[in-house]
């Protein structure tokens, strides 16, 4: 698995312009959503999603996705859990020293966001985990805030 998240990190500016295609989509697909009804379709889309991101990126299905703006790392990969940066206990060619075995995903992180247009975004700081928020599937989430705070004209009737 940890082979697959290197691999995904050093495709990060792939992987980057295909999220956002897929996001467009799923935000398109919002009457669609909303017709069936969120609640309905969260547990067959979270399954998708954790499959997908699993298998890609070690995602843990935190609910709050933040793989564009750290790489296409996932921060919830840290051992500490740590969503805003290293934890300055880094060790000698970038290995954590919780797991000495396991690159920081920190370092990982800034990698793949200097791949990436766009990759300054792992500046922005992160707010506190919501772990209500566990097991869900973000892209839905994703999908219904955008939806909502896009123009009508944007988001149309399938």
């Amino acid at each position: 698995m940890e082979a697959v998240r290197h691999w995904s990190v050093r495709h990060a500016k792939a992987f980057s312009a295909v999220y956002d295609r897929f996001e467009r989509a799923m935000v398109s697909l919002d009457p669609f959503w909303r017709r069936l009804g969120y609640e309905r379709v969260e547990k067959p889309v979270a399954s998708i999603e954790r499959v997908i991101k699993g298998l890609l990126f070690d995602c843990r299905m935190c609910g709050e996705c933040t793989l564009r703006s750290t790489g296409m790392a996932c921060p919830m990969n840290c051992p500490k859990g740590l969503r805003n940066g290293p934890c300055g206990g880094v060790r000698r060619a970038g290995f954590c020293e919780v797991k000495p075995s396991m690159r920081c995903v920190w370092i990982e992180a800034w990698e793949g966001a200097r791949r990436m247009d766009g990759g300054l975004a792992i500046q922005q700081i992160q707010p506190p985990l919501d772990r209500s928020l566990s097991g869900r599937s973000a892209w839905l989430r994703r999908a219904r805030e955008m939806a909502r705070a896009a123009p009508a004209d944007l988001v149309s009737e399938p």
